[in-house]
C-alpha cells in the first residue's frame, strides 16, 4: 500500500511513559500513564519558565517560534484536544505569514517579534466563556467550545451553539500584542500606520451605524473605557471576511451576531467599503494558508468548494491546502485554488469538476499533480496518498 507511516504519524496519538512509586511495604509499583507531550505535533509540558500560574493551570504547551528567535507561547488546559490545539496554532501562524506585496504584510517578522518581546500568551481554557472556569491569569483567553476543528460535527453543522471564535480571538491576541492598538493602556506595537488606518474604518463605522449596531450598542461605552474599539472592529470584519458568519441563520444581511452590516466580502466592499480597503493587500492573506486538518470523525465529502446548500463551505471555501487524518474512505471536492491535498488511511477520491480529458495529469515521486486547462475552475492540485481522481465522466486510479 501506498500508504506511508508517515501518514499514521498524523493520527493524534499518545506517547506513553512509566512511573515507578515507592510503597509503605517496600515494594514498587510501575504505572504506565500518558504524557501531554506529542513530538509529531509539536505539542509539550507547559515549561516552568513560564511561572507557576502557567504551569499549575494548564497541562500542554505549543509555541510559535519568531524570526529573531522569540518564542510566542500557546497554553492549553486538559479537556481541549491536540487537534484544537494545532488549529489554534496555524490560525496565529496564519496571521503572521508573510504577504507578498501587500502593503503592511509584506514582512511580518516585526510583528511577530514584538509579540514575543511583550511576552504574549494565548491561553485555551476548559468550557466556555461563561464565568465558571476559574482560572484568571495574563494572556489572550480563548475557551475550548468555541474552537472548531475542520471536520469536527461542530464545524459541519455550523449552528453557532459552539461558533468558531478563534478567528477573532486570535486575531484580537496579534493585534493587542504585536500590530498595535494607539491610545491609552496598551502594549506598543510594531504597525502603527495600519492601526491608523484601522482606527479610521472603526470610526467611520461606527458613525454610520455599519459596526456595533443593534444589542451591541449597549456595550460601546465599556470598549470606549477599555479602548478596544478598533480591535473588535476589525474581528468583526475579519469573521465575514473569511466566511464564518455566512451560516449565520440569525440575520440574512449581518454578521457577529448582527452588530456587523456585512455576512460576506461582497457585502463589506458594498456596505463598508473603508472595511473592505483593510481586507485589499493590505495585511491579512485572501485565503487561509495553513494546512486543515480534517477531523477523523469525518466521512463523506469534504468540499472546498463552495455550496449555498452546504453552511460550512461558506468558510471552506478559503481553504487551499488539506490533511486527512484518520482511515475513514474520505473524499474531497476541491475549490478554483490551487490545492494541496494528503489522504489519510482510508480510500481517498478528489473530485474534479470537469471531464477527464480537460485536465492535465502527471505523477512523480509519488505526487500526482492535476491541472484544470480551464481557468478559474479547479486550479493546480497536488495530491499525495489519494488514490482516485473522479471527474464528470469517469473516475480514475492514480
Amino acid at each position: 500500500m501506498k500508504k506511508t507511516f508517515l501518514n499514521r504519524l498524523l493520527v493524534l496519538s499518545i506517547i506513553l511513559t512509566t512511573v515507578s512509586c515507592s510503597n509503605d511495604d517496600g515494594t514498587t509499583t510501575t504505572t504506565v500513564v500518558p504524557e501531554v507531550t506529542n513530538e509529531v505535533l509539536g505539542i509539550e509540558a507547559v515549561p516552568s519558565s513560564l511561572g507557576s500560574e502557567y504551569t499549575t493551570n494548564f497541562d500542554r504547551y505549543t509555541k510559535v517560534v519568531t524570526p529573531n528567535g522569540g518564542n510566542i507561547h500557546i497554553v492549553a488546559q486538559n479537556n481541549l484536544t491536540n487537534e484544537q490545539i494545532v488549529r489554534c496554532r496555524s490560525i496565529l501562524e496564519h496571521y503572521l505569514k508573510n504577504y507578498e506585496g501587500s502593503v503592511y504584510g509584506s514582512d511580518k517578522s516585526a510583528v511577530a517579534n514584538k509579540m514575543a518581546e511583550n511576552n504574549a500568551v494565548l491561553t485555551l481554557l476548559n468550557g466556555q466563556d461563561d464565568g465558571t472556569n476559574p482560572v484568571n491569569v495574563n494572556g489572550q483567553a480563548l475557551f475550548q467550545n468555541e474552537i472548531q476543528v475542520e471536520g469536527h460535527s461542530w464545524y459541519i453543522n455550523q449552528d453557532y451553539t459552539h461558533r468558531d471564535a478563534a478567528f477573532e480571538e486570535i486575531l484580537h491576541f496579534v493585534h493587542d500584542n504585536g500590530i498595535g492598538v494607539d491610545g491609552p493602556n496598551t502594549q506598543p506595537g510594531a504597525a502603527p500606520a495600519f492601526q491608523a488606518e484601522i482606527r479610521a474604518a472603526q470610526q467611520n463605522a461606527l458613525s454610520n451605524q455599519i459596526w456595533a449596531v443593534g444589542d451591541f450598542v449597549d456595550i460601546i461605552a465599556e470598549w470606549t473605557q477599555e479602548n478596544s474599539l478598533s480591535q473588535e472592529y476589525l474581528a468583526s470584519v475579519i469573521d465575514s471576511y473569511y466566511g464564518l458568519w455566512g451560516a449565520w441563520t440569525g440575520s440574512s444581511t449581518h454578521g457577529m451576531w448582527g452588530g456587523y452590516v456585512a455576512k460576506d466580502r461582497n457585502e463589506i466592499a458594498n456596505e463598508d467599503p473603508q472595511g473592505a480597503a483593510l481586507m485589499d493587500n493590505k495585511f491579512f492573506h485572501p485565503y487561509l494558508t495553513y494546512n486543515a486538518r480534517i477531523d477523523t470523525t469525518f466521512e463523506g465529502i469534504f468540499s472546498l468548494k463552495f455550496d449555498q446548500s452546504i453552511p460550512y463551505t461558506n468558510h471552506s471555501r478559503y481553504l487551499k491546502d488539506i490533511t486527512l487524518l484518520g482511515a475513514k474512505n474520505t473524499n474531497v471536492r476541491v475549490n478554483e485554488l490551487d490545492n494541496d491535498i494528503t489522504g489519510n488511511e482510508g480510500v481517498n477520491t478528489v473530485l474534479f469538476s470537469g471531464n477527464n480529458s480537460e485536465y492535465t495529469i502527471t505523477t512523480a515521486s509519488g505526487v500526482t499533480t492535476v491541472t484544470d486547462n480551464t481557468a478559474d475552475r479547479d486550479g493546480v492540485n497536488t495530491l499525495r496518498s489519494i488514490e482516485k481522481a473522479q471527474f464528470s465522466d469517469q473516475i480514475i486510479n492514480l
